[in-house]
């Protein structure tokens, strides 16, 4: 579960670098939980091409935050933030992150 919430994280952060066949693959499996074998008849390919797509994704955008640190970054802002007493700059703050 922790996997899919990171991936999807990561999609929120990333998705735009993706491919348009990239990001429907990604969403049909983990925003529709579609499974392999759906993908692959909505797609007209095999389950096997469904399953390495979804693969490269996830490999992008793992790429994409050992290089950026994106992720990494936002997961400090919100513990520096938890630490502010000012609840209007805390709440101007979070707006940014979120």
């Amino acid at each position: 579960m922790e996997d899919i919430i990171y991936y999807n994280e990561l999609y929120d952060l990333y998705g735009e670098l993706l491919t348009d066949k990239q990001k429907q693959y990604f969403e049909d499996y983990y925003f529709h939980n579609m499974s392999f074998s759906e993908m692959a008849e909505d797609h007209d390919v095999s389950r096997n091409a469904t399953f390495k797509q979804i693969h490269i994704v996830i490999e992008k955008l793992e790429e994409y935050e050992k290089i950026l640190h994106l992720y990494d970054k936002k997961k400090k802002l919100l513990l520096i933030v938890q630490q502010i007493d000012d609840k209007k700059i805390k709440e101007q703050l979070e707006r940014i992150i979120y």
